[in-house]
């Protein structure tokens, strides 16, 4: 098989193929250019999070995406995509309460949206919308451990799974979504250990994000990697770049051309004859 940079387009059962062999790479997307940068890079997922509202909007949590927003984003991101698949991530209650609103929602994500596949949050409770979804011909990628959506419950966002009932829950979790029929299961903030055993116990890939490096492939979110969020240095995130840096230079380098008056240039501007301007006035 080729590796899935080799490949173009990527699709779903591409990445399923890919278990136990070629490790996929997933970042985070919110709009069109960057999704370009990341699509020609090479990253073989793009998922278009709800953490939106925190890393774009300065929510202190994911609880106020809408469908309206999170479709939005997906369109910007799919626009600009030529290999990567890209995954709606549903928001706060557009799946927990009613099977049926979870497969109108999820259907925009691909309709709407053009997303290749759906992410939602949870385990055996919310088995019956994964089914719902999954029976509309939708891809869906499960999502356990540490799930934002529900952080209040756990107190925080904090590492899941440390001891022993609560290891057993998310691997019980990951093993029904797997069996359901998900695509894929994101693993989050959970011991290195319990990821590992369950990458080997599931049939589809896993996903970490904080998760050691045991998994079928890795996430974090794009702000992070590219160091753009200077006030937030989570343990699991490895920087690759300090934009934050070069943005703020740039930005102070066009205000001190603008207030000296060294920009613009001549050639900066543009010309016109002195009949041309006789005619405007």
């Amino acid at each position: 098989m080729p590796a899935l940079s080799e490949i173009s387009p990527l699709t779903v059962p591409l990445l399923v193929a890919a278990k136990g062999g070629e490790k996929i790479a997933m970042l985070t997307a919110y709009d069109a250019p960057s999704a370009a940068l990341l699509d020609s890079a090479g990253v073989d997922v793009l998922l278009v999070g709800d953490s939106v509202e925190m890393t774009v909007y300065g929510e202190v949590n994911t609880l106020s995406a809408t469908m309206d927003s999170m479709v939005r984003h997906s369109r910007a991101v799919s626009h600009a995509v030529k290999r990567a698949v890209v995954v709606g991530d549903m928001p706060f209650l557009s799946y927990q309460t009613d099977t049926g609103r979870a497969v109108e929602n999820a259907g925009r994500f691909l309709a709407e949206g053009g997303c290749a596949a759906v992410k939602v949050e949870g385990g055996s409770r919310i088995l019956p919308a994964v089914e719902a979804i999954l029976a509309a011909d939708i891809p869906v990628m499960g999502h356990v451990g540490l799930t934002p959506q529900s952080y209040r419950k756990f107190g925080g966002f904090k590492v899941q799974g440390r001891e022993p009932g609560a290891a057993r829950q998310i691997r019980d979790d990951a093993q029904a979504l797997a069996a359901a029929g998900c695509f894929a299961v994101v693993l989050e903030c959970v011991p290195a250990a319990l990821a590992a055993e369950i990458t080997r116990e599931i049939s589809v890939p896993s996903i970490g994000i904080g998760a050691g490096p045991h998994c079928d492939g890795q996430v974090l979110v794009f702000h992070d990697v590219m160091g753009l969020t200077r006030d937030l240095h989570p343990r699991f995130v490895r920087r690759y770049a300090d934009l934050a840096s070069v943005i703020e230079e740039a930005a102070k380098g066009f205000t001190k051309d603008v207030k000296s008056g060294s920009f613009p240039s001549a050639e900066e501007s543009f010309s016109g004859g002195k009949a041309a301007l006789r005619r405007v006035y």
